[in-house]
Order: C-alpha cells, then structure tokens, then sequence
C-alpha cells in the first residue's frame, strides 16, 4: 500500500488532485485509516488513474471521465477513443495555428497601410486554357474554408491525372465561383493537351480580355497583401472589377510556404 504522497509522487501527480478525485468519487483510496484519516492506495489502483489523466488531459470533462471509466471499457476500446480524441485535438491545433498565422499577416498588412505600391500591377490579356478539374464547395471564401477543400483537390487532381497517363502543360490554377448564400465552388485545374481524363473535367476555361494581374511572392496566407495592392490599382485607374480572382501556380515548394509564387488574375472593364 502507498500513502497518498507516494501515490501522487508514483502517478505524477499531486496529493491535491488525488484527494480531489476522491471527492468526486473518480478515484477512491484503497483504504482509510479510521483513526488518522490517511489515504491509502494499492498498485492496481494505478490502471483507474492513468485512464483519469489520459482523458481529463484530452479534454473531457471530469463528469465524463468518470462516466467513461466506469463503463469498464476494453483496453482497445479506450485506446481507440483516445486517439479520436487526439485526432480532433490536433484537427483543432492546426486551426489555432493557421488562425494565428492568419492574425500575423493581418497586423502586418496594416502596419503597410499608405506603403503599397501598386506599380507591380500588369493589366493583361488571358487566352483562354483546356485544363483538367475537379471542384467542390467551400462553406465560404474564407482563407480558413478554402484552404481544407482546395489542398485535398490538388491532390486528387494530380493522383487522377498520373493514373490516367496524361500529364499537365502548365501552371496549375485555382479558380472560384459563387454559389449558393455565401458557399463558393471551388475549382482545381491543371492546363492539359488531351481532351479527356478519366475520372476528371476536362474543359475550356474561358479567356479573360482584360485581367489586372501581380505576382505574389510567398504564402498564401498573406494573400491579402497581394489582393488588396490588386485593389487599389482597380480603383485609382477607375476600372471595375468582376468575380473572384484566379491564382496560378508559378512555384511550389512542398517543405516551405514562404518560397510559393502565384500569379493572381481578376477580370477588369473600365466604365464608359
């Protein structure tokens, strides 16, 4: 048997949680002395308290951590539960991140607030591109929506079009469409000599007659800098702009964001 020090000191963790699962009827002392009131805890008792920690440290309540514990699940049960759990913590982790990452570029963008030129910008013609696709909807045109379903098609585009033997002519592209309320239609294309690809459109995407264009160096998450230089340009050389703008892909580079260059293309008329 251990006193209740030794427990905590064994289990890696204190004396003060131990009396507090005790409390709560999570984890009670193998035997109380009548007379002093000391806790004492037995070896096996170690198998209910790392279960407790695992799951209190995943983020279940303490409610449900009893509720769970007591339902005596299987090793295997538990341990698949676990990594469910760990899966949407990571999940949430990496939303944090971006979100964070996001934050970053913003507070950057407005500290260049009245320092962007807009010479960078190229107004050009876009011939119109047989390219190979695939689309999905994104719940919005947030950089946070887009991302997860734009990433995975580029993917599957690129599996689909070596396991049909046919091979891009160009830069890939990400074009956008409204769809319904604020979703957007996200497509992934990659310019293609065939006319068919199994398993993939294969269609002409239309010309633009006249596209502001800038080259934006870097991630993608500081997209916003590029869009917005885009912006003004328009708007100080009285032309308007129409839909979502294309980015095409001049260079990836798989380990390191910060070295992408994509070109972004918006459709522009000048009003008479």
């Amino acid at each position: 048997m251990f006193s209740i020090g030794d427990f905590a000191a064994f289990g890696q963790v204190s004396a003060r949680m131990l009396r507090h699962y005790d409390a709560l009827g999570l984890l009670r002392p193998a035997v109380v002395d009548e007379v002093t009131g000391y806790r004492f805890y037995s070896a096996d008792q170690f198998r209910r308290l790392n279960r407790i920690v695992a799951l209190k440290d995943l983020g279940f309540s303490l409610q449900q951590v009893g509720e769970i514990v007591d339902a005596k699940l299987s090793a295997e049960e538990l341990r698949g539960m676990l990594r469910l759990r760990q899966a949407q913590l990571e999940d949430d982790l990496a939303r944090s991140t971006a979100r964070l990452t996001s934050v970053e570029a913003r507070l950057r963008l407005i500290e260049r607030e009245g320092h962007m030129p807009t010479d960078d910008v190229v107004l050009k013609h876009i011939a119109p591109t047989r390219v190979a696709e695939l689309s999905a909807i994104s719940p919005s045109y947030d950089g946070e929506d887009i991302g997860p379903v734009l990433q995975p098609l580029f993917g599957q585009l690129f599996e689909r079009l070596g396991a049909a033997g046919v091979h891009p002519s160009g830069n890939s592209i990400a074009y956008y469409e409204a769809a319904d309320g604020e979703t957007v239609r996200v497509h992934a294309a990659v310019p293609v000599n065939s006319e068919t690809a199994k398993d993939l459109d294969v269609l002409e995407l239309a010309e633009i007659t006249q596209a502001a264009t800038i080259v934006h160096k870097g991630d993608m998450m500081e997209a916003d800098r590029s869009m917005q230089t885009l912006a003004k340009w328009i708007e100080d050389n009285g032309y308007r702009s129409h839909g979502y703008a294309r980015e095409v892909n001049l260079e990836f580079d798989p380990d390191n964001p910060a070295n992408w260059v994509h070109e972004f293309q918006i459709a522009v008329t000048k009003p008479n």
